[in-house]
């Protein structure tokens, strides 16, 4: 809001504004004045004012990471593995730069180089994770920067379309290296997979108190899409629960498959370089019918 104060004859004009370095301008005339302070908090709101470079220049984009690592991202369900990408972020040599220097073209040259690395979806993802963090820093940090770097930066264009799918033989060398992994878990996680189609993420945050044995059905109160969903279970899901239970704790707040997200991707991956399987990501274990008649007679041999 601007203030206008009479001095030493003249009209002195005050506009001050959360994330930009106050402006002041003296007239002879206080309607002169007044219009001048509309006209500039309008170029204000429209943010064509510059930057205040000295206060930009005091940030740099690896603060602005670790603080929404700390503040934002820990409180997402999505955490386990968006740590992930603000660690991968923080490597960068860009994270170096401060927010006076940090422009779009250094995040397309980030761009292109991975792009040799990794697929076009991980990119995507990676960024904006890396727009978010931005969009805070200047929204509800009070970071002056006129516009976020990635605003104007597209997405690639993503052809993740997938056909592979889990076989009857593969199926096979699955259970036996599985039952023998360190990790005691990994065989029920599975099994399970296959009789629900449930994510990993969304089997490992299960507690017992999310499953009706009676009425057969499972409770999930966060799905990635962040509705709540019940779902159906059958008797091969119930019979696998069961066999979990028998084992551990069954107390309703007690997590199911007490295991962490990455020590599940380890555990599968090894599984998968013991029997030479390759190219099967966790979430392919949707089989055809064949197959599902297959593992059916596997967990009720069981």
């Amino acid at each position: 809001m601007a203030s206008i104060r009479k001095r030493n004859g003249k009209y002195q004009v005050q506009i001050r504004r959360s994330g930009i370095s106050p402006v002041s301008k003296s007239f002879h005339k206080k309607s002169d004045a007044e219009e001048w302070a509309r006209y500039t908090e309008a170029k204000m709101d429209r943010g064509e004012l510059p930057t205040p470079v000295k206060e930009l220049e005091g940030h740099t984009v690896r603060q602005v990471i670790e603080r929404y690592k700390d503040e934002v991202s820990v409180k997402k369900a999505s955490y386990s593995s968006e740590r992930h990408v603000l660690n991968q972020l923080l490597r960068q040599t860009f994270s170096n730069l401060s927010l006076a220097e940090i422009a779009a073209a250094h995040l397309v040259s980030y761009r292109s180089a991975r792009l040799k690395e990794v697929k076009a979806g991980t990119i995507n993802r990676e960024l904006s994770i890396l727009k978010h963090a931005f969009d805070v820093a200047i929204r509800e940090w009070g970071i002056p920067m006129r516009e976020n770097p990635l605003s104007k930066i597209k997405k690639l264009r993503v052809n993740n379309a997938r056909t592979r799918r889990v076989s009857l033989d593969e199926l096979a060398l699955i259970e036996a290296e599985a039952v023998k992994s360190r990790n005691p878990y990994l065989w029920s996680l599975i099994q399970f997979a296959i009789a629900t189609g449930m994510r990993r993420g969304e089997m490992l945050r299960l507690v017992w108190g999310d499953i009706n044995f009676d009425n057969m059905t499972l409770h999930i109160p966060l799905t990635k899409n962040g509705h709540p969903r019940t779902i159906p279970l059958t008797t091969e899901a119930v019979s696998i629960l069961k066999s979990v239970r028998d084992k551990r704790d069954g107390t309703e707040d007690v997590i199911v498959f007490s295991t962490s997200d990455n020590a599940a991707k380890l555990a599968w991956q090894r599984m998968l370089d013991r029997a030479q399987i390759m190219d099967l990501h966790f979430h392919d274990l949707d089989p055809p019918p064949i197959i599902q008649s297959r593992f059916r007679l596997v967990v009720n041999q069981n």
